[in-house]
């Protein structure tokens, strides 16, 4: 897919970069950027030699300000905003079944939609100093689809402070709320983001899709079935290749060469 504001790139480890790039907006998921990024996550996903994806932004200020505000409060017939609207599901929904990690590498802030496109990522690295939150209740607005995020990942009363106040927190803050991974110093960023997506990439893809595969399946699922589920995904991982070739290779004192089987 042709366009200008993602810049996409996949290294020799495997690690797909997704960096937004629209710094007239801030990096506002409108329309035409949520279309490119959901094309390049589906060809991350599709890419058998993307073993991790990496969320990050170009702008060191704003990972993104969140949703077209313009857009929302414009004069287009609801029907189409509507339809706007399900891009968001379909986001949040394609990284948690994109069948390899996600991490978002929160350079800046991250804001509104955008914090929910970082809660649906795996893991968050956040750089000193940056902001969360979901300020659209200061225009008007409130945190409708992202709620659901919220309210599976940041404790019940400070996701509800955050959606009612409209107030923002630190990457301090957010990682006493268990919200993000790791706080990196700015200088330190990029080279904790690179050293943690490299780790993840290093091991089994066929391993880690089948166990994020059943993280997505099994997380709303009652105590009993989530046990059923789970049993069932483990007696089919040891019929892969890729387990004898880890438990070989930790007794042998060598690193794992995956077959992918």
């Amino acid at each position: 897919m042709a366009g200008n504001l993602i810049r996409y790139d996949v290294d020799e480890r495997g690690v797909a970069s997704i960096v937004l790039d629209d710094p007239a907006t801030r990096n506002a998921l409108g329309d035409a950027l949520l279309d490119e990024l959901l094309a390049r996550l589906e060809q991350a996903r599709d890419d058998s030699g993307v073993r991790v994806v990496v969320l990050g932004a170009a702008d060191e200020r704003v990972f993104s300000s969140g949703g077209d505000l313009k857009a929302f409060a414009g004069d287009g017939p609801l029907i189409e905003k509507y339809a706007s609207l399900g891009r968001f599901p379909r986001l949040y929904r394609l990284l948690g079944e994109l069948g390899k990690p996600s991490l978002c590498a929160a350079g800046g802030d991250v804001l509104a939609g955008a914090f929910g496109l970082a809660l649906a990522c795996d893991l968050i690295v956040a750089r000193d100093g940056v902001r969360f939150g979901c300020p659209e209740i200061n225009v008007g607005v409130f945190p409708f689809i992202i709620s659901a995020l919220i309210y599976r990942s940041v404790p019940r009363a400070k996701a509800n402070e955050l959606m009612m106040t409209g107030e923002l927190i630190t990457a301090t803050e957010a990682l006493g709320l268990h919200i993000v991974n790791k706080v990196v110093p700015a200088g330190q960023f990029d080279g904790e983001v690179s050293r943690l997506a490299g780790r993840i990439a290093s091991r089994s893809p066929l391993l880690m899709r089948l166990g994020k595969q059943a993280l997505n399946a099994s997380r709303d699922l009652p105590l009993p079935d989530a046990l059923n589920y789970l049993q069932a995904q483990l007696a089919l991982a040891f019929t892969t290749e890729d387990i004898r070739e880890g438990v070989a290779a930790f007794g042998e004192k060598r690193e794992p060469r995956w077959q992918g089987r």
